[in-house]
């Protein structure tokens, strides 16, 4: 039992076993009862799944609040608040991904799924390295300010251009090196068929495409978001779980958030301006003498961010027809 007191990126290792029995939990939930079966998800089914994810997620930053201090708590609030609003532009990109390799609504939960298990385990060798240069480094958390500063920049003047999802090399370059059917074989990844020599050999499907873009889109989307945790925490603890919660829910919301994503359409601002504020903020705690900025402060004020940018996006998209009306 001496094993499990044993300290690990800061935290003892019962604390991170506690958090990925809950993760699995939630997963064996959601795969092995609630979806057994592979069929469409409504929205009122995908609000109510996303509730959940969120109401756990929540839960476990009330038991973190509880058992680590207030100020842990506020962050782990703040870090769940800034990973659930930068990934909403994963959704769109992911229905981009879905609809160019032809996914229907039925099979769209599994790739999701798996895609969970991926993000998992990459957000995990990112913020592991992240942390372990912040470490060894202070002075990269400065790195990560000016990175945010200059993204959040970028984002508010930038137009709503998106590529082609059959533009992107990496595309190009598994059907060039993939043996890849034409078309979807049922739920599966792999399928063995013939080639033109008459062997059995394996094949990728769609579902295996779409599931690597998936995964690469959220790569790219964590070079924002992680560092934005970072600036608010430097904790791997309170990162990863933060960051793994959010994201547990906003797949769970993609169902019901696919088909509204556009009554959304400032929030991108709304994001560039707290991508800003992350960034500055290190600054400011500097100017003031401040060891850091107060935790407090960062969740009001990204609080207060978001919810300009979403009710000032619903009420300029008021009139606006749903997707594919």
């Amino acid at each position: 039992m001496e094993f499990l007191l044993i300290d690990w990126l800061g935290k003892p290792v019962w604390a991170w076993l506690a958090f990925l029995a809950v993760v699995i939990a939630l997963l064996a939930l959601d795969l092995g009862v609630l979806h057994r079966d592979q069929r469409e998800i409504g929205a009122r089914e995908s609000l109510l799944l996303s509730a959940m994810y969120m109401g756990v997620g929540l839960l476990f930053g009330g038991w973190i609040w509880w058992e680590m201090g207030s100020e842990r708590g506020v962050e782990y609030l703040t870090g769940f608040a800034i990973e659930k609003s930068l990934a909403m532009d994963n959704v769109f990109v992911i229905a981009m991904i879905f609809a160019y390799f032809a996914i229907p609504r039925a099979l769209q939960h599994r790739v999701l799924f798996w895609g969970i298990l991926g993000v998992v385990v990459l957000r995990a060798l990112m913020i592991g390295g992240g942390a372990a240069l912040v470490s060894e480094f202070g002075w990269v958390l400065y790195l990560f300010a000016v990175f945010l500063i200059l993204t959040g920049i970028k984002m508010f003047f930038a137009g709503e251009g998106h590529k082609d999802v059959g533009d992107n090399p990496l595309v190009r370059w598994m059907r060039k090196r993939l043996r890849v059917t034409d078309s979807l074989e049922g739920d599966r990844f792999f399928v063995r068929r013939p080639d033109g020599r008459g062997r059995m050999v394996l094949w990728a499907t769609p579902m295996f495409l779409a599931l690597v873009m998936i995964e690469i889109a959220d790569v790219i989307f964590a070079v924002d978001s992680v560092p934005a945790i970072f600036a608010i925490t430097t904790d791997p603890y309170i990162v990863y779980t933060s960051n793994i919660f959010a994201i547990l829910g906003l797949r769970a919301l993609y169902f019901a958030l696919a088909a509204v994503i556009h009554r959304f359409a400032y929030l991108k601002q709304a994001l560039a301006v707290l991508l800003v504020f992350i960034g500055g903020k290190i600054f400011v705690a500097d100017l003031f003498g401040w060891t850091k900025f107060p935790a407090e402060w960062s969740l009001g004020i990204t609080a207060a961010i978001l919810a300009t940018g979403v009710i000032w996006s619903l009420w300029k998209t008021r009139k606006a027809a749903p997707i594919g009306a």
